[in-house]
């Protein structure tokens, strides 16, 4: 697990706990135990299990976990996704905040699932984007990977992407050709893309050397159309832009090779989710 992972963690159990669960100290004997279980109230696609198991064992190491349906797992209501044993104290104590992991990641998993389930039969890969909650983006791309999706760009550390406020302050091509070469020089297997929104700017993206993709930002489906055409499998093409569950499949027919949404991680509603005692 990333030590920033592990943080963040320790930060939502100080934020939730501090300096101990009143309730469960006054209400609950100190000798007390019980099985307990995370139930589905309704269907989706598990992600943030080892996240939710990490904030049992944060909270008490003595407690015993089995997972039913680890990651990447289809459920259904009624299922049975972990269940845990040990201190009744300890186990009240982390119920919320191992739900609040699990639940909005499951969430994610479960819309990105939605998504890929869209795009076929046609073989177009669905991303993620940098729209993730400040702090959760590891987890929240882990969580689009579990539900078939793929991730882009991490940050704006391990990919180019040139996007319409780069190029509104110097965007002509000489400018852009010089910069890709310093780019391949000094990190000569970075990933280079160019975001151009018409089909002009996709015509002149073409000439440059050195290029691995275009995002075709907010272009309707005709204009799609003449861009995979224009390109002539050249590039790889990504189509990005108020793109929904009910517009991706005639967006992926266009024949582009990618699908960005920033809905997968900005627009999650978090799964019904609950720990029950047994």
């Amino acid at each position: 697990m990333h030590a920033s992972t592990l943080d963040l963690i320790r930060a939502a159990l100080t934020e939730d706990v501090g300096p101990g669960d009143v309730t469960s100290l006054y209400f609950i004997a100190e000798n007390s135990s019980n099985k307990a279980r995370i139930v589905a109230r309704e269907p989706g696609i598990v992600a943030g299990m080892s996240i939710a198991e990490t904030v049992f064992k944060e909270v008490d190491s003595g407690l015993g976990l089995w997972v039913h349906r680890p990651d990447g797992s289809t459920f259904v209501a009624g299922d049975t996704l972990i269940e845990i044993e040990g201190r009744t104290r300890s186990l009240l104590t982390a119920e919320r905040t191992a739900l609040n992991f699990l639940q909005r990641l499951s969430g994610v998993a479960t819309l990105t699932a939605r998504y890929v389930e869209a795009v076929k039969p046609y073989p177009v890969e669905v991303w993620d984007t940098r729209k993730t909650t400040p702090g959760w983006r590891l987890l929240e791309k882990e969580a689009v990977k579990a539900g078939g999706g793929v991730n882009h760009r991490m940050g704006l550390y391990d990919a180019v992407m040139v996007k319409d406020n780069h190029l509104a302050a110097d965007g002509s091509l000489s400018s852009l050709q010089t910069a890709i070469n310093r780019v391949r020089q000094d990190h000569p297997g970075m990933r280079i893309q160019l975001e151009a929104a018409t089909l002009e700017q996709l015509a002149d993206f073409l000439s440059l050397q050195g290029v691995n993709l275009i995002l075709l930002d907010n272009m309707d489906l005709s204009q799609l159309k003449q861009a995979v055409a224009l390109n002539a499998g050249r590039l790889w093409l990504e189509a990005s832009g108020g793109i929904t569950l009910d517009t991706i499949h005639d967006v992926a027919a266009t024949g582009v090779n990618s699908i960005s949404s920033g809905a997968l991680t900005h627009s999650v509603r978090a799964l019904d989710l609950a720990l029950d005692l047994f």
